[in-house]
């Protein structure tokens, strides 16, 4: 069906392409696996139409096919859906489904056809009790995300490229999303599925293409051919798969004094009577499914959500912050899962977007720092952290791994004393997500109070000393590390209690 041969790539001196390529056919999953920067992003912007390949061709159904941009694509049948949204905050659902192809009857809008369409859609995928008229600015990032798979679906493509489609969803939309994908495959829909589960990859893919450095080094492999060990080896390199990032330091354990206390807390329609204590030294994972009201704990302690009753302490001996500016001077960082929204000015260079807070919560050097100091401070966490720029590079032109321990190297250079971590790993590559793993339980051992919620709850498993477990938005239960397993914790999110 679609087929891309021989594809290269350069921008300037990197070569982000070199003679890849993939073939999809009809009514198959094909994953498309690499680390970050490995070129999986350029390869779907080049079968989007958005980039132009230096070299190669795009054939589809033997056809030759030049894309002048995603129009071209949408023409010949190709839906694509970035992980980064391209959703309108002031539109309504109705209005962000059908942007540019809204049906017209008698000169108006026709919102009952729309609704007609849309509704089956969105009721397969868990989307059927939002009101149509919600403006989608007010949705939570896993709604918008799935929002974004349906408008792509609406098209009726005969190719759909799916890039991380479920880094922000929890299981159970994760579950509907997968049902939706082998419909549509029944259907003769191929679909390009671009993930960094690995467990996902082997539960839905029937082949597997792995880019490294730009270049195939797995081509369309039925997935019954690979173990997740050799996918990961593929992708990283025999040396780095062995040890990616180092065993990530394990915290000496919690300190006595400095703690963040919640007591009795409640938020209007999110928590109710919330007693929660973080201890610096200790990671304090936050888990429930979605809308349980563990995230609803960071925005309480970030200054974006205020309490109706109780009372919440913090370490330097005062309440809750008022305001996310009062949060990052009293030395709170927030690092989230939505980097190119919250965490980056994608316009900026790495060593501004690094040195961005710091001088707010540390005060070191005022406002406007020298352009040498900013640069060489940009290459003392690119180096610490292994992000892979240099310092007057655009954030925008970095990889979304490189993006992400961009957002973490801003919060270190701010020195905080507690961390709010909102899936910091969301879309990233199993490599990347070991040097976060790693730089989080150094936080710990450094003696920071570290909070962490995720979608991925083998994530929490691997990292947190203890998780406690929201239901309803009350706490429900917590695991500590003798009993913290994927298992334990999928069980408690979903039954409210530790299977036996």
């Amino acid at each position: 069906m679609l087929h891309a041969t021989d594809i290269s790539k350069r921008y300037g001196g990197v070569t982000a392409l070199s003679g890849a390529g993939l073939r999809l056919a009809p009514g198959e999953v094909h994953a498309l696996l690499g680390e970050n920067g490995a070129g999986k992003s350029t390869l779907v912007k080049i079968m989007a139409g958005v980039t132009a390949p230096d070299t190669g061709r795009l054939t589809v159904d033997g056809a030759e096919i030049r894309l002048g941009g995603p129009a071209d694509a949408r023409r010949h049948g190709i839906a694509v859906v970035f992980q980064e949204l391209s959703l309108f905050g002031d539109l309504d659902v109705l209005g962000n489904l059908f942007v540019t192809t809204e049906p017209v009857r008698f000169g108006r809008l026709d919102r009952a056809e729309m609704t007609r369409r849309a509704g089956p859609l969105l009721d397969e995928l868990g989307l059927g009790d939002i009101p149509l008229r919600t403006r989608v600015g007010e949705l939570d990032l896993a709604r918008r995300q799935l929002l974004e798979i349906c408008r792509a679906l609406l098209a009726d493509p005969h190719i759909v490229i799916l890039d991380e489609p479920t880094s922000a969803l929890p299981a159970p939309a994760v579950e509907r999303l997968h049902a939706v994908i082998r419909t549509i495959t029944g259907r003769g829909v191929a679909v390009l599925y671009v993930s960094h589960f690995l467990e996902e990859v082997t539960a839905l893919a029937d082949r597997v293409t792995i880019l490294r450095d730009g270049s195939n080094v797995r081509s369309e492999v039925p997935i019954g051919r690979l173990s997740v060990t050799e996918m990961v080896t593929a992708m990283l390199g025999e040396a780095a798969a062995a040890s990616p990032a180092g065993a990530a330091p394990m915290a000496a354990g919690p300190e006595s004094g400095r703690r963040v206390v919640i007591e009795d807390v409640t938020v209007a329609g999110r928590l109710s009577g919330v007693h929660l204590t973080a201890a610096a030294g200790e990671v304090v994972g936050l888990a429930g499914l979605q809308g349980a009201g563990h995230s609803a704990v960071l925005d309480l302690l970030w200054g974006r959500a205020v309490p109706t009753a109780g009372s919440v302490h913090l370490p330097d001996g005062r309440g809750r912050p008022r305001t996310t500016t009062e949060a990052v001077r009293r030395r709170i960082a927030f690092v989230p899962g939505d980097r190119t929204g919250l965490g980056l000015m994608l316009d900026a260079t790495v060593a501004a977007n690094i040195t961005s807070v710091g001088w707010l919560a540390r005060r070191d050097g005022g406002f406007l720092l020298r352009r040498s100091r900013a640069a060489a401070i940009a290459r003392r966490h690119i180096a610490d952290l292994r992000i892979r720029a240099e310092p007057g590079d655009p954030v925008g032109s970095l990889s979304g791994g490189n993006q992400q321990k961009v957002v973490f190297a801003k919060w270190l250079q701010a020195d905080p004393e507690v961390v709010l971590l909102d899936d910091p790993t969301r879309g990233v590559d199993v490599g990347v997500k070991a040097d976060m793993h790693q730089i989080i339980r150094g936080l710990a051992a450094a003696g920071k109070i570290v909070l962490m919620c995720s979608t991925d709850p083998a994530e929490l498993a691997e990292v947190c000393d203890r998780v406690v477990i929201f239901r309803r938005g009350a706490v429900s239960g917590s695991l500590t590390r003798e009993d913290l397993t994927e298992h334990a914790l999928l069980h408690a999110m979903n039954a409210g209690a530790q299977p036996a």
